[in-house]
């Protein structure tokens, strides 16, 4: 017998099913050539040829001299089916022994392995030889009863409400507290450059005398050392912090515990310094009962939250869009088929109805009127319109008649058909479609991965600058007294040097972390 090798070529530049059928046309004509069955979503060509008389390089030849792109694919293992089994009636290691051993000498199955402890079988197979109902079949016999591992058909894994309503929450939370801390802050600007204006011209208007008393009484101190707008900026701060961080805090941890640094981390890292030096100046400067209120940074997390979190939101609301789209696609499918038994001259024998995994290429399969085409197929035998719009989004029905190819999850109107199945489960256009909807939801945008890279460069490399700035800072401090005097303005003349130039190296290092946070990575 001729010996009968098979190898799989990846083809560019299909359009439509006619691109199909031309390639398949011309090359079934080629001398070697067994067989070819082309799948247009996948862009692969299957092709069973003599290896004495033609070799892969040049069948892919022969399909880029029809005009399209081709070339061989090296790993052939992607045409192998793949079943996951429930085996009941397993009760020790014997009968695993005994399935694993039966199946590996079954013609066509190329690797089982059974679980005594999960009763599931998990087999690889060559679909050209053998099925998954043959499989069954064999397990069968040896007295198991089995079952296919119900697949979840509901697309849940591609459902982003949740996420979108923990975003929604955790930006509005920031929102609602960071507008008093930004109207504080921007209303203390003004009130101070008024300030500054009439200090300057020493002549105070009424006006300027009012705006003197009002800013005074965000800096009116409710205890010495706590202003009532470092109070009221502390107050709103705590819940965004809690509530609209919490997210932030988890995911960065988690990226932590994995050794990476990620956009949360620097997120986290910022807010909760910024939060807690902030905090911690605030105890020691009403500790100290200081006359002048120390500088905060209350107004960070808040802001950066709100950006971040909006960002969040916005990401998956889109991806939720996509997910609906592809929710819709995987209910089209159909869940049975009619599979029939030919005998001589068509004639049908039997039918039976299976699930649409257990479906065999080569099987024979009945559509009636108005049902949906469980598989890809070529029809055989009948004469029928098809509505395929929900693949071609052609509006008018197609006709079919034998010889037709037909797509799964298309819907049959007027005519009875008997298909042969060319593309069974995840092979089918349907399923290709899917596949591609997933993955492209799933992958990172190049540019985004860049920026998770950079981002893993960025973190460590802000966190040495802030570093760097306090340690400068405190040396020089301590050689230069006066250049520290110069820019820390209104400290406690009665403390001591030393903790003036710690205090402000430590202004200085936060300074940086908290800009260095948002503006670069996080808004863009």
């Amino acid at each position: 017998s001729k010996t009968i090798s098979k190898c799989y070529v990846q083809v560019t530049g299909m359009t439509c099913a006619s691109c199909v059928a031309n390639i398949e046309r011309n090359l079934r004509r080629e001398d070697g050539i067994h067989s070819i069955l082309v799948a247009l979503m996948a862009g692969k060509a299957e092709v069973r040829y003599n290896p004495a008389v033609i070799h892969p390089a040049a069948i892919a030849e022969l399909i880029r001299e029809l005009g399209f792109g081709a070339s061989v694919m090296e790993n052939c293992g992607e045409g192998d089916g793949i079943l996951e089994l429930v085996v009941r009636g397993m009760t020790c290691a014997s009968c695993v022994h005994k399935i694993e051993s039966t199946l590996m000498k079954t013609n066509g199955v190329l690797y089982c392995s059974v679980a005594l402890a999960t009763n599931k079988a998990h087999i690889k197979y060559d679909p050209e030889a053998i099925g998954p109902r043959d499989v069954i079949q064999v397990i069968k016999d040896l007295g198991f009863t089995t079952s296919l591992v119900k697949k979840d058909r509901s697309a849940s894994h591609l459902d982003h409400k949740q996420e979108i309503r923990q975003w929604k929450r955790s930006f509005v939370v920031s929102l609602v507290f960071c507008i008093p801390v930004m109207g504080l802050m921007i209303y203390m600007m003004v009130m101070d450059s008024q300030l500054s204006d009439a200090h300057a011209h020493h002549n105070m208007s009424s006006e300027e005398m009012e705006a003197l008393h009002s800013s005074m009484v965000l800096e009116y101190q409710l205890l010495p050392g706590l202003s009532v707008m470092n109070f009221l900026s502390f107050l709103f701060c705590v819940p965004v912090q809690v509530f609209g961080g919490w997210h932030f805090y988890i995911q960065a941890s988690r990226a932590l515990r994995h050794n990476t640094a990620n956009m949360d981390v620097l997120v986290v890292l910022a807010t909760s310094i910024a939060f807690l030096y902030s905090f911690i100046i605030l105890l020691v400067a009403m500790a100290e009962r200081a006359r002048v209120n120390p500088v905060t940074f209350f107004d960070t997390p808040p802001m950066l939250f709100v950006f971040i979190s909006l960002g969040r939101w916005l990401e998956h609301v889109a991806k939720g869009k996509t997910s609906e789209a592809l929710a819709r696609l995987i209910s089209l499918q159909a869940t049975e088929a009619t599979i029939v038994t030919l005998g001589p001259d068509n004639v049908l024998l039997s039918e039976e109805q299976v699930d649409v995994e257990l479906v065999q290429r080569g099987d024979i399969v009945k559509v009636v009127p108005g049902g949906k085409f469980p598989v890809d197929g070529r029809v055989i035998e009948g004469h029928s319109m098809v509505d395929e719009s929900l693949i071609t989004g052609e509006a008018m029905p197609v006709t079919k008649k034998p010889g037709s190819t037909v797509i799964a999850g298309s819907i049959n109107q007027n005519g009875s058909l008997l298909i042969s199945a060319t593309h069974v489960g995840a092979d089918t256009t349907l399923s290709q479609i899917v596949k591609l909807v997933e993955e492209a939801q799933t992958s990172k945008a190049p540019i985004q991965q860049f920026a998770d890279k950079l981002s893993g460069y960025f973190v460590p490399f802000i966190v040495a600058v802030s570093v760097v700035t306090l340690f400068a800072w405190i040396i020089i401090g301590f050689v230069d007294f006066e250049i520290v005097e110069k820019y820390f303005l209104g400290y406690n003349k009665s403390i001591s040097a030393a903790e003036v130039i710690i205090r402000f190296a430590f202004q200085a290092s936060i300074t940086v972390l908290c800009i260095a946070c948002p503006c670069s990575l996080g808004l863009a």
